[in-house]
């Protein structure tokens, strides 16, 4: 029995961290950099629990609808809340909140749709949510060099990529060996001390990662409507099947 909840542990540990990332960016506490650590500690949590359950063989309805209610407040609410505490506070309330309120909202739409919608095997559709998070969090961090602009428009580009329907790779497939579940615990207090000591530099260089795969599925995507592409595409399978024609007489 003990062993069926493991997974689900991870999960609440991944909301745990959302609730107290959240808390930091209170005025009275005001530790954005240690917030935006706790979202990608939380990242770590939710990439951890689905692999335990594989291995352990302990997936359940229970456990998926658990994660995805964790990752709207880990992923969609607090770096929505770190955003807006560094960032959007002084602007026009309108704006601010409304824009502020979407990228939960589009995050909760995008697992809705991935809990109701089979994906495409080895891809998600839409940007994953912990992953929007991440970036959005770990932008938050340099407020000071980049234009409120940038980051009003970069909050609703990837809230507006999570509804979207752009394929991404899906790593999550990766599993862990059921004799090296022991490893797991080592890892994750690792990454905790390593946060904690180093909130601001770490989450600084997470972010280029995390930036880079949400560029990267927005790339594809326009490369694959180009014209030219196109063309080359069919061209390719124009010659395969002369190729084909040419053995089979």
């Amino acid at each position: 029995m003990f062993t069926k909840s493991i997974p689900s542990l991870f999960t609440v540990a991944n909301l745990f961290l959302g609730i107290v990332a959240i808390i930091l960016v209170f005025p009275e506490n005001a530790k954005p950099e240690i917030a935006a650590m706790m979202v990608i500690i939380a990242m770590l949590m939710d990439g951890v629990d689905g692999r335990v359950a594989r291995a352990l063989n302990a997936q359940s309805e229970f456990g998926k609808e658990l994660d995805s209610l964790s990752d709207v407040i880990s992923f969609g609410v607090a770096p929505a809340f770190i955003m807006y505490s560094v960032a959007f506070q002084q602007l026009n309330p309108a704006p601010a909140w409304i824009i502020t309120a979407l990228f939960p909202i589009c995050g909760a739409l995008r697992l809705a749709r991935f809990n109701v919608v089979s994906g495409m095997p080895g891809y998600f559709i839409g940007l994953p949510i912990p992953a929007a998070g991440g970036v959005l969090a770990t932008l938050a961090l340099f407020h000071k060099e980049i234009p409120i602009s940038v980051l009003l428009t970069s909050t609703l580009v990837l809230s507006l990529l999570m509804v979207s329907t752009i394929k991404y790779p899906n790593f999550k497939k990766i599993g862990i060996p059921k004799n090296a579940i022991w490893v797991v615990p080592i890892i994750v207090v690792i990454s905790v001390v390593l946060g904690i000591v180093f909130p601001n530099h770490l989450s600084k260089i997470l972010f280029i990662p995390l930036v880079l795969y949400a560029l990267y599925g927005l790339k594809k995507n326009v490369e694959r409507r180009l014209p030219g592409r196109k063309k080359r595409k069919r061209r390719k399978e124009l010659q395969e099947e002369g190729v084909h024609s040419e053995h089979s007489a």
